[in-house]
């Protein structure tokens, strides 16, 4: 999310809806992402954004395109200076949106006018995610009349010289890889159940699943899952970002019926040492804020935040 405030002369501002994009116009989104991504430091834009500019129509996605139009140029001299999504898929909570404006393009209205836009789709019911919560971020959701609600931290530690105590597994319980396809529906029913606290991770679907396996990154190797009695009891998924260096971990999660026994910390520590046996020198990992318990645990095993990102609102 970012602010601005003119368009350029000559040209006109034009913000156009779609369900779903065409592939030149998912190639033009990505660019403009990567673009922001070099100048801020982190995209603007999450994973499951990213996803969800591909493969067509998807539920209750909405993407918003504002470009700079040319009269008489029949779109050819069109650039693309803005991008938000607005998911509204949530039975309970507002939509979610996120936006970004070109580096070069900012200043202009573009922020403004996007979030208006996303106000205006979401019936004045919105959430909107800052990423590395940046101060031209924070004056846009004044603007647009947001208060902040959610902070999401993300921490990181070193792998180098990774000393953890050794897994102690609750009684009866194996660590086994996730298999593609035989394991899908157990674990999107024991993700549903471990997160149905959480708006975002347990709404995961199928489709969604799909997209990540389908993903350069996807390593089943790398998915551990915690068995007993034949029945998933917990999880942890690692991601690697290779081109960063740093080793993720991606979600974990146990079982409401199997908490409390020490079940988590040592998923984490398989986790943490799988990444450093990648030869990864950094893990990383999302947390947020007001989760104490498990911050205090992620501060024991030697992580320190990093950065975070910020969620706005409109007053309830």
């Amino acid at each position: 999310m970012t602010s601005d405030d003119f368009a350029r002369p000559g040209r006109t501002r034009s913000l156009q809806t779609y369900t779903a994009l065409s592939p030149k116009q998912v190639e033009a989104v990505l660019a403009l992402l990567d673009e922001a991504a070099r100048t801020d430091g982190q995209q603007a834009v999450s994973e499951q954004g990213r996803l969800q500019l591909r493969g067509g129509e998807r539920a209750g996605v909405t993407h918003l395109l504002l470009s700079l139009v040319r009269e008489g140029s029949e779109g050819k001299d069109d650039e693309l200076v803005g991008y938000a999504q607005l998911e509204d898929t949530d039975p309970v909570e507002p939509p979610a949106a996120e936006l970004v404006v070109h580096p070069s393009h900012r200043g202009q209205g573009h922020g403004r006018a996007l979030g208006s836009a996303l106000l205006a789709a979401s019936g004045k019911r919105l959430r909107m995610w800052a990423h590395g919560g940046h101060s031209a971020a924070r004056h846009l959701a004044q603007v647009l009349g947001l208060t902040l609600f959610r902070e999401l931290r993300q921490m990181r530690r070193p792998l180098a010289g990774l000393e953890l105590p050794d897994p102690v597994l609750p009684e009866g319980v194996t660590v086994r890889a996730f298999v593609p396809g035989q394991d899908d529906a157990a674990w999107l029913a024991l993700n549903a159940a471990a997160f149905a606290h959480h708006p975002e991770q347990g709404a995961l679907t199928q489709r969604d699943l799909d997209d990540r396996k389908a993903e350069p990154w996807f390593d089943p190797e790398g998915f551990f899952l915690a068995e007993r009695d034949g029945r998933l009891v917990g999880f942890h998924w690692t991601k690697a970002h290779r081109a960063e260096g740093l080793g993720e971990v991606y979600v974990l999660g146990v079982s409401p019926q199997a908490q409390g026994g020490g079940l988590g910390k040592s998923l984490t520590t398989i986790g943490l040492r799988y990444l450093a046996e990648q030869g990864l020198p950094t893990a990383m990992l999302y947390v947020d804020a007001d989760n104490k318990a498990a911050v205090a645990v992620y501060e024991r095993l030697g992580f320190l935040t990093h950065e975070t990102d910020l969620m706005y609102r409109t007053e309830t």
